[in-house]
């Protein structure tokens, strides 16, 4: 499934947080935006999945208006993993998971046995079968985003959307996180921070600068010393790390 937003405005009071922002997402295509805080990253992906209403523009899933489609025909398609996912009540592992299945049932439906066929999947994905019975508050910040991602995955979705997910999160868990995303095959659209996870991951980027598309490309043609001291203020030198062959920096101010 392909994501298509175009000709993106939004406005927050009197503010334009973005400005006539398209971006397109091929078929298990994975694609970042990167950016510095407040650049617009996070408000153009909630206008994307309509947690935000656009003063302009489009979005496709496909050739599904996702702007004009009711919500529960969205999440069956689309499924998003946002960075905080606070709760003031517990539900247990497994009952957090299957609230993925909301989307595909009717008002009142019960579960069903391949509900919850598809949450114990979801959960062996995620590594967290042996979680299933754990109380969610009692989770750290990593277990409890991994729970999300399971949820999501129970959605079944076409493709996902991932807004700043790993941004509180170290390292182990933002590899297993990302990792897992990849290993979907499906499309991905994800704000994300770090750069290097960024060109490990992501097949194309797109760099917002004050709410515009400043670059777009593979990471190779994005992540310059140029362009990431013009988003950042900051010098930085790229090289090829021996340990991942990818893209690696070195920053200075």
């Amino acid at each position: 499934m392909e994501l298509t937003a175009k000709d993106m405005e939004i406005k927050i009071g009197k503010k334009e947080i973005v400005k006539n922002v398209s971006i397109h997402v091929k078929k298990q295509q994975f694609v970042g935006l990167i950016g510095p805080n407040g650049c617009g990253k996070s408000t153009l992906l909630k206008s994307i999945y309509k947690s935000l209403v656009p003063q302009q523009g489009m979005v496709f899933l496909d050739d599904l208006d996702v702007l004009k489609t009711s919500e529960k025909k969205i999440s069956q398609r689309l499924g998003v993993v946002g960075q905080f996912n606070e709760m003031h009540f517990d539900l247990s592992v497994q009952q957090m998971v299957m609230l993925g299945r909301t989307p595909h049932k009717k008002m009142l439906e019960s579960d069903k046995q391949e509900d919850f066929e598809i949450v114990e999947e979801a959960l062996i994905t995620t590594n967290l079968l042996e979680y299933k019975n754990r109380g969610f508050l009692s989770l750290s910040g990593g277990e409890k985003q991994r729970v999300i991602l399971a949820r999501t995955i129970a959605q079944q979705p076409k493709f996902m959307i991932l807004d700043e997910p790993t941004n509180h999160l170290d390292i182990r868990y933002q590899i297993e996180i990302l990792s897992c995303v990849k290993s979907l095959n499906i499309g991905v659209l994800a704000a994300l921070h770090d750069l290097e996870m960024a060109a490990h991951y992501c097949d194309y980027l797109y760099a917002i600068k004050e709410g515009e598309v400043y670059a777009h490309g593979t990471p190779e043609e994005v992540l310059t010393s140029d362009t990431i001291q013009a988003l950042y203020q900051i010098k930085c030198q790229t090289y090829t790390n021996p340990v991942t062959n990818g893209l690696s920096f070195a920053y200075g101010i």
